[in-house]
């Protein structure tokens, strides 16, 4: 059994990159589609990450190529400067903004003497540390292994033998085949096993009856276990991290004798790695079951709509885009203390709201309602709207029932 694949393993399955409050540099290319201000708020998104996980941002690093160098991702001077500010404040981990190879890993850590990591990497670390149940924690460790295998031969560079034909077939490419039948079994082993807790779901799910089902989706850190908690009266884990919630929660809530099911679900992100929306989509399933949607909305963040269309693009992909939607504008107290300056008078801060609500209202047809979670502002209004919500599907469902009570 290859001895390099056994670290790998070992990182796997005691899996934190972050073992303290390390010192990190971010890095990120502007490339030909992107403007320098969208760069710099996924750099302050990627620092969040950072922060969440347990590392602490020191400096970000740009530039701008039409696109990426295929060995070191940026260019040699751009990676001079690197090394040299590395070296300079002794940094402990570079983070790329973007997916990189394992070839491409290899050869920035030797330049830059320091470990590399990239976006999709951080997450899974993530998503790793917060993982719970049983569920969660098979699910990353499946997209984990998915991520390695492609990267297995990059890892291996320094065993092969330089030049090809005959003789180049070195140890390490041997090791190499060794390794990618591992982590090959290793996948399979954790699919069937993700297939026969997927099964006792499913069966959990049904058990629920014939209740309308309610699913709270939105962009990571939006403030859906709060409002999950304020509706339900629950207490599910809420706290200003990005991915604070990863095991679908749900609670049976009843509003003026209706009752329905009410899940909070893991939220989303720009550019999330592509194994992890595979392995979580059992989890997602509460998302594609659901009868009603309710999308929460930070409109109080600079990048609001950005991230309504990439929960969009998730629904799409999650074949659940054409169900019924309630958007849900939180964090509205924020958003006025970020935006509106204390000269402005009463008469024109309640213009613009209202302009903003006409705004979505139309776009929404009418179906948003804008609240603030933590002040608890408006909070009746989006019962009464989830109420009606849910009497409607129970009048499509059940036609010839009038009272819906526990």
């Amino acid at each position: 059994m290859a001895c390099y694949l056994s670290i790998w393993v070992t990182l796997i399955e005691k899996k934190k990159i972050f073992k303290k409050e390390e010192k990190s540099v971010l890095v990120s290319v502007i490339q030909k589609d992107q403007t320098e201000a969208q760069v710099d708020e996924y750099l302050d998104e990627l620092a969040f990450l950072a922060e969440t996980a347990g590392a602490k941002t020191i400096k970000s690093f740009k530039q701008k190529l039409p696109h990426p160098d295929s060995r070191t991702f940026v260019g040699k001077g751009k990676l001079e400067e690197i090394k040299q500010y590395v070296a300079l404040k002794d940094i402990d981990v570079v983070i790329f903004d973007d997916e990189l190879s394992g070839s491409q890993i290899t050869n920035i850590e030797k330049e830059v003497k320091c470990r590399v990591i990239d976006r999709s990497d951080l997450i899974l670390d993530i998503f790793a540390a917060r993982a719970r149940t049983a569920q969660a924690k098979v699910q990353v460790e499946l997209a984990q292994y998915q991520y390695i295998l492609p990267r297995l031969k990059g890892m291996w560079t320094h065993l092969e033998r330089q030049g090809a034909g005959i003789g180049s077939r070195g140890p390490g490419e041997t090791e190499i085949e060794t390794d990618r039948r591992i982590v090959k079994d290793k996948i399979s082993l954790l699919r069937k096993r993700l297939l026969e807790i997927d099964k006792q779901a499913f069966t959990q799910r049904k058990e629920r009856g014939e209740f309308i089902r309610v699913a709270l989706v939105g962009y990571t850190n939006v403030g859906k276990s709060t409002i999950m908690n304020l509706i339900s009266k629950s207490e599910v884990f809420a706290e200003n991290k990005l991915f604070a919630t990863l095991d679908t929660t749900t609670r049976k809530v009843v509003f003026e004798n209706t009752p329905f099911l009410l899940s909070d679900t893991v939220g989303f992100i720009r550019k999330l790695p592509h194994h992890l929306v595979e392995s979580f989509k059992s989890t997602l399933d509460e998302v594609r079951e659901a009868d009603v949607l309710l999308h929460v909305v930070d409109v109080s963040h600079a990048q609001y709509e950005d991230q309504i269309a990439v929960v969009n693009k998730t629904l799409v992909e999650l074949k659940a885009f054409d169900k019924p939607v309630v958007t849900i504008f939180n964090k509205m107290d924020l958003y006025q203390e970020k935006y509106f300056d204390e000269w402005i008078s009463d008469e024109v801060k309640q213009d613009l709201l209202l302009e903003l609500k006409d705004k979505w209202n139309g776009i929404t047809n009418n179906q948003a309602v804008f609240i603030s979670a933590i002040e608890k502002q408006n909070i009746e209004e989006l019962r009464t709207v989830i109420l009606h919500k849910v009497r409607d599907m129970y009048q499509i469902r059940f036609p010839y029932k009038t009272v819906y009570y526990t």
